[in-house]
């Protein structure tokens, strides 16, 4: 056992003890009041957490105890500090009372010190229990969420396979094998197969149990009116295609609120930290003009309140973001595909001495280790021939290699322009190489982005056409198989090459469901891993897959429709954030050309005159200018990342304008400012 792993044994079996001594010393006194905790017993449940209700509890009690005692205790560090370092202002200490009362004064510091220790109890502690009790439903309502964000397609899925001839049963054990493709409804209808494979328990019963926790009442409908259908010899196919569009339309409903969430976010961005800001550096320059005021409000403005509330909204927008929106998994294929090769152990014991008679068994081991040194000299030339290859399908990666250039880039500037620093000063003299190396570090990383999101926005739009085209070539008469050889051949869309790769990987012995895997994991978009997984689970059970491939394209079809209208919705808010960041760059540039420029004019006339010059005496303008070109910068960088994932959903989208608006700023101050 090697040194990782007697760490890893060792922290689970800390874990293991610190879990069990609380239900040791707490766990019978709560299950005698089981009856009090059934709200939290089905939290539990519908968040999968695999605890008892007695266990979680136990530990919520006994650690927000121990949390109670070391707020205490820095309760005690508090109040000393409070008393004796830092002292409380007069109007606190100096209080008066009647003489019956007066007594109380010679335990001032006592009492003090007492509310804060009982105050940082109460906030420790307290807070702790409190987080052990909204755990589980927080985790429970994040399932909520992606189950109702899945559902839909889930369900479109099951009316495929329904309409295919599979029975609900097999129709469900398909599902809960679909884990990667739609998530939490795979693992809610896993509890279904569960129940009846392992527990013996029938149809009706298992569903019941499911029903009765799921976080979804969306899903608990659905598994309650399918019983209905059932039990009344109802039609499923028909049910399941009903539900499918109410979920469809439900989804289409749930976009323009999202979107109209989207839009009062934008407007609410360009209020709070473009109008906002602005705003506070006029306001700022006029009160130190006026000789009220200091530069802290402008530093905290430009260098705090604008990139923080920016990532802020990053993050908000990605929180309210519909799931499923991400980069979906890998997809298993059915056989093993490793680029590992191993020597199988009964050859690994075969000696080369040539006086060993074993021709045949000592040459099939040299092909083995010939096979594996072909294998590394292939992975090299692979590696020489496409360097910039793993950047291409994750352009995140190039940061691992843009940063460091970057950041070497600064330091042998900082070294090349050292009598620069001491005479004009650090930022003066490496402004200009720092935006250099924020467009070494972010221009090739966005181009990579850029071209990826565009070769799959195009394979995307093809996605309903070569489905439709392959429901038509299967209701000749053709199979799947054939069906992509033919299109193989005939096809010239953006689609061709990856179906001469499809139909490669079929000539090199894989299995039509494995080669159509192999292709949606290259894509790796949700529309695709769900189209591709619909028709790999149906034509596992049948041939006859004509149905379920037209409502695969149907599927496809309405998304790429939501996504459009997504984008065409969003496009006038991202032209609104670009038209406020340019009012903005206007503004700052008409305060530091015009403005400054001539309040500091003023000031030397009153000082050449012999005139008290006052505060304009001492105004550095090129201070001011240096100010606003790094607010403009800032903002302009800023506001691009808010554009590219509130209309594209993807921050990283959103470089491309970070990158102009960047420019644009740079070049207006050092072209027409001289900052």
């Amino acid at each position: 056992m090697g040194l990782g792993d007697t760490i890893q044994k060792n922290i689970g079996l800390f874990f293991s003890i610190g879990t069990k001594i609380p239900f040791a010393l707490l766990g019978d006194h709560i299950q005698s009041q089981s009856q009090n905790y059934e709200s939290l017993r089905k939290q539990l449940k519908q968040a999968r957490i695999s605890t008892s209700y007695e266990m979680y509890l136990s530990n919520a009690i006994f650690y927000s105890v121990i949390a109670g005692i070391v707020g205490a205790i820095l309760g005690v560090i508090t109040a000393y500090v409070i008393l004796n370092v830092i002292t409380l202002p007069d109007q606190l200490t100096n209080l008066t009372f009647s003489q019956s009362s007066a007594w109380l004064l010679a335990f001032r510091n006592l009492f003090i010190a007492l509310f804060v220790m009982v105050f940082l109890t109460i906030l420790v502690g307290g807070g702790v229990y409190v987080l052990f009790l909204v755990y589980p439903s927080f985790v429970a309502g994040e399932r909520k969420s992606k189950i109702n964000g899945h559902l839909p397609y889930a369900v479109t899925f099951m009316y495929a396979l329904s309409n295919g001839g599979m029975n609900i049963v097999e129709i469900m054990r398909a599902l809960s094998t679909a884990e990667q493709t739609y998530g939490e409804v795979s693992k809610e209808v896993d509890t279904i197969v569960r129940d009846m494979d392992l527990f013996g328990s029938d149809l009706r019963t298992a569903i019941d149990s499911t029903t009765s926790i799921t976080p979804s009442p969306m899903l608990q409908d659905l598994l309650q009116n399918l019983l209905t259908v059932i039990d009344s010899g109802g039609n499923i196919p028909v049910y399941f295609k009903d539900k499918s569009e109410q979920y469809l339309e439900r989804a289409e409903d749930d976009q323009k609120g999202y979107l109209e969430t989207l839009a009062l976010i934008a407007e609410s961005y360009v209020t709070a930290f473009v109008a906002g800001p602005l705003f506070a550096i006029i306001m700022g320059v006029m009160m130190v003009l006026m000789g009220s005021g200091n530069d802290m409000m402008l530093y905290a403005v430009i260098y705090g309140l604008i990139p923080i509330g920016s990532v802020m909204f990053v993050i908000m927008i990605n929180m309210l973001s519909p799931a499923g929106s991400g980069k979906p998994p890998i997809l298993g294929t059915t056989t093993p595909l490793t680029h590992d090769v191993s020597i199988p152990s009964d050859l690994e014991g075969v000696s080369d001495d040539e006086s060993i008679s074993m021709p045949d068994i000592k040459q099939e081991k040299r092909r083995y280790i010939g096979l594996i040194k072909s294998k590394k000299s292939l992975t090299f030339k692979q590696m020489v021939r496409s360097p910039l290859k793993p950047i291409k399908e994750t352009p995140v990666m190039g940061f691992a290699v843009t940063m460091p250039i970057a950041l070497i880039f600064v330091i042998v500037s900082m070294y090349t322009h050292q009598t620069d620093i001491l005479i004009d000063g650090f930022v003066t003299t490496l402004d200009d190489y720092l935006i250099f190396g924020m467009y070494i570090a972010v221009v090739p990383v966005a181009i990579f982005h850029e071209i990826k999101s565009l070769r799959e926005k195009k394979l995307q739009t093809q996605i309903p056409d070569f489905l439709k085209k392959l429901a038509s070539t299967n209701a000749t008469g053709m199979t799947l198989r054939d069906s992509i050889y033919m299109m193989a051949k005939t096809d010239t869309s953006s689609l061709a090459p990856e179906l001469k790769m499809i139909r490669n990987d079929i000539d090199w012995g894989l299995s039509i469901n494995d080669a159509l895997i192999r292709f949606a994991n290259r894509i790796r978009t949700s529309l695709v891993s769900r189209s591709i997984t619909l028709i790999t689970k149906a034509n596992e059970s049948s041939g006859d897959i004509g149905d379920v491939l037209l409502v695969a394209a149907r599927d496809a079809a309405k998304e790429r429709k939501m996504a459009k209208e997504r984008f065409v919705n969003m496009m006038i808010y991202i032209v609104i954030i670009l038209m406020a960041f340019m009012v903005f760059l206007v503004v700052i540039y008409v305060i530091s050309a015009s403005f400054l420029t001539e309040m500091a004019k003023a000031g030397e006339q009153m000082a050449a005159s012999g005139s008290d010059a006052g505060f304009l005496g001492a105004f550095d303008i090129k201070v001011y200018n240096r100010m606003f070109f790094h607010a403009a910068v800032l903002q302009g960088f800023c506001s691009g990342l808010i554009a590219g994932v509130m209309g594209e959903g993807n921050v990283m989208a959103g470089l491309k304008y970070s990158v102009v608006m960047t420019t644009i700023a740079y070049v207006v101050f050092v072209v027409f400012v001289g900052a």
